[in-house]
């Protein structure tokens, strides 16, 4: 892995957080709740195909204040992105200075209708005046999912396509690279990297050969602790409650048209276990504990990315909210999304729960309230088509 130092020609092509948001002059205010959202601009879906946008231009992160009601658009900058993996390809420290940003693929050189592995991590200082790049790191091919853990001193990236997790220190304003850990071999994927909010454990999603591996952590050793847990076909998706008791893992299954799962995993049973599996409609892309962790979201495609002429086409997406209870998951309420919707947001208080829909390039807001759910009817457009979205865990 390779650090590349700001004002390089590496640095995006020698751009530097380019601000698209007019009059954006300052860091975001005190007392702003941020939410950043990485943007995608190379694919496009075409009747169920993703497709490659030839000459495309840069994918961006949009900054977000989720204190205010509408939530507002604080800055766009050009960052690499990435819609092919979960929606969790951008992680945010605690003190919200930094946030992290995956890429997971790029457009062919050759064929700009494919698509290759990418390994870049960007680091982003939200505190700037405006928010800037202020480095590119390597990660593995196809860094997909990353987390930060609560203590801001650790980063866990999942590389889908050579079967490892990279490790980074965090100190102050500055990620460095510390050791690759391997799971399997290039073909087990690993999605997604959840760490427990006490630092010591992390659970990698791996969807090549349906497992979710246990890392044990002490410091900045990260080791594959021989624990693989068993859960649905293909886990993608993986969150962890704020009380690190409970873990939900979304299962992709085959993309065949049938209804996919949940998964529920007990992290106070020893070893960690799957105790329940939840059924939900198809592709549940996104997923997120609520702040107090009394409810969980879950953004699910439901065939809204299948061709039209297929017998599983869904005209849009579905928004599920379920109320926790223990290792229960009870389906408290619904509500229509857009098309190939992607990651969701909760704000700090749980009122406000944000969804990105790829197809639309929107942030829809919705209203939470006691386990009641809804549309706002607010729209965030946002450069590209919004691929993953996180706000900061903290400790609690």
């Amino acid at each position: 892995m390779v650090t590349t130092p700001l004002g390089t020609t590496r640095l995006l092509g020698g751009l530097l957080a380019v601000a698209l948001v007019a009059g954006l002059t300052a860091a975001p205010p005190a007392g702003a709740q941020i939410a950043v959202s990485s943007n995608d601009n190379k694919v496009v879906l075409v009747d169920g195909v993703t497709t490659g946008v030839a000459s495309a231009p840069a994918d961006t992160a949009t900054i977000l204040d989720l204190s205010v009601s509408p939530p507002k658009v604080l800055a766009e900058i050009e960052v690499p992105g990435s819609v092919v993996g979960p929606p969790f390809s951008v992680a945010i420290t605690p003190d919200e200075g930094l946030a992290l940003v995956t890429s997971s693929t790029k457009l062919d050189p050759a064929d700009p209708k494919k698509q290759l592995p990418d390994n870049k991590l960007t680091v982003i200082d939200l505190k700037a005046s405006p928010p800037a790049i202020i480095a590119r790191l390597e990660a593995g091919k196809g860094a997909a999912g990353v987390s930060i853990n609560r203590q801001g001193t650790l980063a866990l990236v999942a590389n889908r396509a050579e079967g490892t997790v990279s490790v980074f220190s965090i100190s102050g304003k500055t990620v460095t690279p510390v050791e690759v850990v391997k799971l399997g071999d290039e073909k087990s994927g690993p999605c997604h990297v959840a760490i427990t909010p006490d630092g010591r454990m992390a659970l990698v999603t791996r969807d090549g050969d349906h497992m979710i591996s246990v890392l044990s952590i002490s410091g900045t050793k990260v080791e594959h602790a021989k624990r693989d847990i068993t859960a649905g076909v293909r886990p993608y998706g993986i969150d962890i409650n704020a009380a690190g008791t409970l873990a939900v893992a979304a299962n992709m299954s085959r993309s065949a048209g049938d209804s996919d799962s949940l998964s529920v995993i007990d992290l106070q049973a020893n070893p960690a276990r799957v105790v329940a599996t939840v059924g939900v409609p198809q592709s549940p892309e996104g997923l997120l504990f609520s702040p107090d962790g009394k409810l969980l979201a879950v953004a699910a495609m439901d065939g809204s990315n299948k061709p039209r002429n297929s017998p599983f086409f869904g005209a849009v997406g579905k928004l599920l909210l379920f109320r926790v209870d223990s290792a229960t998951l009870t389906k408290v309420a619904e509500a229509p999304i857009g098309r190939w919707s992607q990651g969701v947001a909760f704000s700090a208080d749980g009122k406000t729960l944000l969804v990105q829909n790829m197809v639309e390039k929107e942030i829809w807001v919705f209203a939470v309230d006691g386990t009641a759910l809804r549309d706002t009817g607010q729209r965030i457009k946002v450069n590209g088509g919004p691929a993953a979205i996180r706000i900061a865990d903290k400790p609690r």
